[in-house]
Formats: C-alpha cells, sequence, structure tokens
C-alpha cells in the first residue's frame, strides 16, 4: 500500500506549478504555493514549540486555507482535530479541551463566539484567513513577524520541488481524532492512524482514478469525513485541482460554480437528486403527450438520453459519476437513475472506517445495495443465515479506527470479542458480495408479538408516494405511526386535498408491508425534520 502523503509529494514533483486549492473567486494556491505555505506552517510550529504527537484543532468553513492548514498539520506529524464550523461554541470548547489542544486554527467570527479563559490548554489561536494570531501570548506574537525571514534563511533560492518531504514511516501512528457530535455530554473522537487515509485514499484512486486534467467542486464539510477523503485528499493525491465554495451556497450560485469548475464527479446526500426527480424530472414525464411518447420505445430511449444529458449539464457536463451515500434512496428515483444509464452508484461508509465500507462501479452496481466491501476491508452479518436473516453488519479492515480517545468502555462496546467492528447498522449480504442495508439497530422497533420492524424500510415505501418529502416511522402505544412532511405548495398546487393524500399513504403503504409492519396512522409535519452534519434525520428526536 502506497502512503497518502508520498501520492501527495509525488504530485507537488509533477504539477508543481499547476492549481492545487483555489477558493472559488478567491484565492488560488499552486501545488508550489501549497508547499511553500505547508513549509512556513511547519517553520510557525517549531517556532512555537509544537511537537508530534500534540493536537491541534481545525474550525472553519470550508476554503483553500482549510486545506493548506489540515496538510500541514498532517506532515508536521502533530494530531489533527477537525470540528464542523456549526457546531455550538460551547461544544467546540468542550472537544478541544478534552482532546488537550495546544494550537485551534479557526474564523474570526467563530472566535469571536468564544472565551479563552474557558480553553485552559490553548497556547495560540490562528486565523484561516491570513495565518495570523487570533490569540497568543506576546512573545508568540513575535514569532509570527519572523516566519517569512527565516523561511528565506533556509530557501535563499527558493523552495523547489525537490525540497518537498513528507514522513512516510508512520503508518501505525495517530493522526486524527474525528468527533462525530458535537455534544457536550461526552463526545466520541474517532482515532485514525496515517495508513486508515492511505487506504481509501488507494482504494479510491484505483477505482475512481483522478489527474490534474480533471477538476472537483468541494461541496461537503471537510470536517466531515467522506468531504476530507473523497473531496481533499483523494483527489488532491491524483493531482487533481480542488475548488471550495466556502459557506454554504445559494442555489444560483452552486449552479454557476459548477458550470464554472465542470468537476468530474459529484458526492452528494440522496435528497439531492430525489428533489430534481420531483420536482423537474416526473412532472414532465407526467404530462399526457410525454405519457404517451414513452410507450414507443426509440422515442423513450431518446427521451431517457437528453433527460441525462440535462443532469450532467445541470452539474456542470464533466461528469463521470455521481455518488450517494449517507442515506437510503428513494426506490423509485433510484430505479428510474438506473434506467436512463445516469452513472451513479450509491457507497456505505461511517467516519470509523475513514469513511468508506462498501462501493460499487456505477456500470456494475445492484440496485437497493449499496456495493460490495471495499479491497481492504471485509464484512460479515451477524446472523446465522446472512444472506436472507437481518443481522448486524460488522467490519475488519486496515482503514478501521483505533478506538474513541479516552472513552475505553466505548472502544470496548465497539468491537466484538474476536475483533470486529459493530457498524450499528442491519442487513444482508447476498452470495456476490452485494450488502443490503435494512437499518440501524438503535432505530429497529419491537413489535408486541417480538417481531423486528425495520422503519427504514417502511418510511422508504411512504417516501415513494406522492407529495411526501420525508418520513419518520415511530412506535406509539405498540402502533405504527408515520410522521410525514408533505410539499404543500405541490399540493396546492394539484387540488389535492390533505385528508385524502394521508389516507392514500396509508392504505397505499399498508398494501406492501406485512402485517406487523403496517401503519395506524399518519401525522403531517409542517417542519423538516431535525438533521446532522451529514443530512441523517435526528430520530431520537421523535420516537
Amino acid at each position: 500500500m502506497t502512503h497518502y502523503l508520498d501520492r501527495l509529494q509525488k504530485q507537488m514533483h509533477t504539477n508543481w506549478k499547476r492549481p492545487a486549492l483555489c477558493d472559488y473567486k478567491g484565492d488560488q494556491f499552486t501545488f508550489c504555493d501549497t508547499a511553500t505555505q505547508i513549509e512556513k506552517l511547519h517553520l510557525l510550529f517549531e517556532q512555537l514549540g509544537l511537537r508530534k504527537g500534540d493536537k491541534v484543532a481545525l474550525c472553519g468553513k470550508n476554503q483553500a486555507r482549510w486545506a493548506v492548514a489540515f496538510l500541514a498539520i498532517n506532515t508536521y506529524e502533530a494530531v489533527i482535530v477537525p470540528l464542523l464550523s456549526t457546531f455550538h461554541p460551547d461544544n467546540i470548547r468542550n472537544i478541544v479541551n478534552i482532546s488537550e489542544c495546544k494550537v485551534l486554527f479557526t474564523d474570526a467570527e467563530i472566535w469571536q463566539n468564544m472565551d479563552i479563559a474557558e480553553m485552559g490548554g490553548m497556547r495560540q489561536v490562528i486565523s484561516l484567513a491570513d495565518f495570523k494570531p487570533l490569540w497568543c501570548g506576546e512573545a508568540d506574537r513575535a514569532v509570527f513577524t519572523r516566519i517569512d525571514s527565516l523561511f528565506s534563511q533556509k530557501f535563499p533560492h527558493g523552495m523547489t520541488a525537490n525540497d518537498v518531504h513528507y514522513p512516510t514511516a508512520n503508518d501505525k501512528e495517530l493522526a486524527m481524532i474525528n468527533y462525530t457530535s458535537g455534544s457536550t455530554g461526552d463526545p466520541k473522537g474517532v482515532m485514525l492512524r496515517y495508513e486508515c487515509f492511505s487506504a481509501d485514499v488507494e482504494y479510491g484512486q484505483d477505482n475512481m482514478p483522478s489527474s490534474y486534467s480533471d477538476t472537483l467542486l468541494s461541496i461537503l464539510p471537510l470536517a466531515h469525513m467522506f468531504g476530507m477523503v473523497f473531496e481533499l485528499l483523494y483527489p488532491l493525491c491524483g493531482g487533481t485541482p480542488i475548488y471550495f465554495l466556502g459557506k454554504a451556497p445559494s442555489p444560483s450560485i452552486l449552479v454557476k460554480a459548477l458550470h464554472d469548475v465542470r468537476p468530474y464527479l459529484i458526492t452528494a446526500v440522496p435528497m439531492v437528486f430525489e428533489k430534481m426527480y420531483r420536482k423537474k424530472i416526473k412532472p414532465t414525464l407526467n404530462k399526457p403527450l410525454m405519457r404517451s411518447l414513452m410507450y414507443v420505445p426509440f422515442i423513450q430511449k431518446f427521451i431517457f438520453k437528453k433527460i441525462r444529458q440535462s443532469i450532467d449539464a445541470t452539474f456542470g457536463g464533466n461528469i463521470r459519476l455521481y455518488i450517494m451515500g449517507g442515506a437510503a434512496v428513494n426506490p423509485e428515483v433510484e430505479k428510474f437513475f438506473h434506467k436512463i444509464g445516469l452513472h451513479f452508484t450509491i457507497g456505505y461508509g461511517m467516519t470509523e472506517a475513514t469513511p468508506l465500507l462498501a462501493y460499487e462501479r456505477w456500470n456494475k452496481f445492484v440496485l437497493r445495495s449499496c456495493g460490495k466491501a471495499i479491497s481492504c476491508v471485509q464484512l460479515r452479518i451477524d446472523s446465522d443465515d446472512p444472506h436472507h436473516k437481518p443481522g448486524e453488519i460488522q467490519a475488519k479492515g486496515i482503514s478501521l479506527f483505533s478506538g474513541y480517545y479516552k472513552n475505553e468502555e466505548a472502544t470496548r462496546a465497539a468491537f466484538t470479542d474476536d475483533g470486529w467492528f459493530r457498524t450499528g447498522d442491519t442487513g444482508v449480504i447476498d452470495k456476490a458480495g452485494n450488502v443490503f442495508i435494512r437499518g440501524r439497530l438503535k432505530s429497529m422497533l419491537l413489535s408486541s408479538n417480538g417481531q423486528n420492524i425495520y422503519p427504514e424500510e417502511i418510511e422508504s415505501i411512504i417516501n415513494n408516494q406522492p407529495f411526501v418529502i420525508e418520513t419518520v416511522v415511530v412506535m406509539r402505544n405498540d402502533k405504527l405511526v408515520a410522521l410525514c412532511l408533505l410539499d404543500q405548495d405541490e399540493m396546492k398546487k394539484c387540488g389535492a386535498d390533505q385528508a385524502t393524500v394521508v389516507s392514500d399513504i396509508i392504505s397505499t403503504t399498508n398494501e406492501q408491508t406485512d402485517q406487523y409492519s403496517k401503519i395506524s396512522a399518519v401525522e403531517v409535519r409542517t417542519e423538516p425534520f431535525a438533521k446532522t452534519a451529514k443530512l441523517s434525520i435526528k430520530r431520537y428526536l421523535y420516537s
């Protein structure tokens, strides 16, 4: 296995003058600029007394300097503690203290809501806007002013590609602590080694190769594992320039950025594609003329091709692959995209796996699955009939985490006696190795007669019905109730009566479910469900 920092170093040598990290309509760093900034930050760390293994927190909006700081910390062999910029200041402070972070890189607007008096071990706070101090002692402040001079002394003739040397004899060492939640109670810090990242970067380049001739638009939060690995490390290690949008953009800015950047890859939650299908594609196909034309085979084929081209054009016109993940895909939407030949696939992963567990190429992908175990991972089902009887999905492999930071109890609970990681997801694996997720163990409901009910399966049926945006199925007084967010605007446009819509949801759903999985009622919600950073519904709020 090739170390990802070795891959990065080679890209520095090969693409020295080419773009690497770019803010959309803002700062642009070539590989040369990136290496130079990394070296200056290394000099800064040395002067500040930062040591290998010290913890450094990184909390800010997506931007090129976030990525530069990340790489500088990583190649210095300090331990990165990335935090979502949306975390509450109290939660940021709590995690920084728990992790014993000595340095914090952040945005000025985040820092202004924090109190250094509550961060006992913090030595320096550095701005992600310009790498200047937001807070530090007077002696340290002087250090920042002489870094350029120190750099010039070290490289009197300027830095060259041959001066780039990153450590690669550290596979088993701790590279990162990633917190899956900002909870102030007892957040779990996932400990990841350098080899964890090397494994996923290698798998990415082997199965979705990228190069300097490609471009990528970073949309997912960089502090989130999927955004970090598959919108930063993996493409950059292929020499691909990455463009950052910063804060969540408006739809119009996003569309323009996609057309300007023309990315080769899009990673997104299914909701993005489901909304496109419901709002644009399905209404067009339901028009009387279109419905008639769809019965003519060669015309249907032409229409499907045009729809596929239109979707690709919406995302910039240069897409080779769409990857969906983070939630179940609506079956109707998935089937339709497969029928028109859209180059999409569905992945499965989590922070503890850095993040990928399962994946399959779009032309081999099996509907309703989430791919097969990736090459560096083994998956098994805790069931006496793993092909048919759902059980917990368990994983083992080089990309799996070492445990939870300073939380031995949670670490012990996360692994089986024979060393397999308990994912908390339930599913089956067919004879070909395709993984089919049924739901989360924590969300599984138990009926009065002892039947296991997976609410996600029922929700999938409900979400496939007209006017339904999203659903959570809960158990109340031993009866299943569906909490539904309906598209009120679309109902009004179509003249649909809410009582009739609710009645249709119940009858249609119950026609497609087992006796013990039938819903007894629908409660209509007026507000969207609360979501996690990866846009999964926070189920515990509605049970």
